[in-house]
């Protein structure tokens, strides 16, 4: 279970630049707590991410300003959503998450042609890093909403990734420092599957990245579509089951 969900995780992270805990979760909380799962998928996530980061590494300084209108809302919304814990009824939020991720990803998965937004559009990319920190914060879904937003722009697929890979990553880093602040890192048997699952994760994003390099802008655009739906799937079937 812990191969099969690095494995996998590792893969999708080196595809698409996120998705990690989507893929990986069910397969690790068949033999660990939620806490360890989740603990050891962040530090996957964030080393399997540095390959990928690599990979657009010539993107990531003609688009800093531009992932920086998402990161710096997602940082300052993961407290506002940590805080709103008390208030919300997280499992209602996923299940709206879900929702909406099935019903944008079905619907743009079977039109002809995807929307080309143009240009840069400051203001709405505030609005959706805010967004997803407050959700990474309530029901960590930080990537939902970015992925969603970023599907719909007319950027070449190097200039997504670096954006939407720089804000998951971003956000990695303050909830590892967070878990590790809280002891998740302590216990030795956390540490060794955590060890064994990022040479995993990292092999296997390797594969992904091959597979990325084969993908056209508009392909990677509409893998990111697909990758919504995907995920609303297995986010409903998570809840449907827990209940």
């Amino acid at each position: 279970m812990l191969f099969a969900g690095a494995f996998i995780g590792g893969f999708v992270n080196g595809l698409a630049g996120f998705g990690t805990a989507l893929f990986a979760l069910g397969f690790f909380l068949n033999v660990m707590p939620p806490l360890q799962a989740v603990a050891i998928i962040l530090l996957m996530s964030f080393i399997s991410g540095t390959l990928g980061l690599w990979t657009v590494r010539h993107d990531i300084k003609p688009n800093v300003k531009s992932a920086s209108y998402l990161i710096i809302p997602g940082l300052c919304g993961v407290p506002f959503g940590v805080y709103s814990l008390t208030y919300v009824d997280v499992d209602m939020l996923r299940l709206l998450v879900a929702s909406l991720l099935l019903l944008y990803g079905g619907y743009f998965s079977f039109r002809a042609r995807l929307p080309s937004l143009a240009g840069d559009r400051p203001i709405m990319d505030i609005i959706i890093g805010f967004m997803g920190g407050l959700l990474g914060g309530l029901a960590s879904l930080s990537g939902a909403l970015p992925t969603m937003w970023f599907a719909m722009r007319d950027r070449n697929k190097h200039t997504m990734r670096t954006i939407i890979q720089s804000f998951n990553m971003s956000l990695f880093v303050l909830a590892i420092g967070l878990f590790w602040w809280r002891g998740a890192y302590d216990d030795r048997q956390t540490l060794f599957y955590a060890l064994f699952a990022v040479a995993v994760a990292f092999a296997s994003a390797k594969l992904g990245i091959i597979a990325f390099t084969k993908l056209s802008d508009y392909q990677f655009r509409r893998l990111l579509v697909f990758m919504t739906f995907v995920s609303g799937l297995i986010m409903m079937a998570r809840i449907m089951l827990a209940n």
